[in-house]
């Protein structure tokens, strides 16, 4: 992938690695599932139904990678970019959700933009 960037949710218990690459932030199912605590069976439903429904187009906000597992084997990974994320987030009507959106527009955007984020709250 590309740039690294690490969201850490608000209540602490998880940190997740965002790759910024093509001008948007990719995560594959099991990333989006941990970033709004819910399954992964759940995301791929709100994913199907977000396709099904014309709501986003594939070609725009699926993309596949191959990635290194822990076993050193290349695997091929369907990744999703920031709309579709924002639009399972949603979907997925949580408080981590809400959180999630909260930051990405504070961020998120300027990062893709310039590059770079000043952290302030530090």
């Amino acid at each position: 992938m590309s740039d690294l960037i690490i969201y850490n949710t608000p209540d602490g218990k998880s940190s997740i690695a965002l790759y910024a690459k093509d001008g948007s932030v990719w995560l594959n199912q099991t990333q989006i599932a941990e970033l709004f605590a819910t399954s992964k069976q759940n995301i791929g439903q709100h994913v199907s139904s977000i396709l099904k429904e014309s709501e986003l187009d594939a070609d725009s906000v699926v993309k596949n990678y191959f990635t290194t597992a822990a076993d050193g084997k290349n695997y091929n990974v369907t990744f999703y970019s920031l709309e579709m994320i924002m639009a399972i987030g949603f979907r997925v009507r949580g408080v981590r959700g809400t959180q999630f959106r909260q930051w990405a527009n504070r961020n998120l955007t300027e990062y893709l933009r310039k590059g770079f984020v000043m952290d302030d709250e530090r």
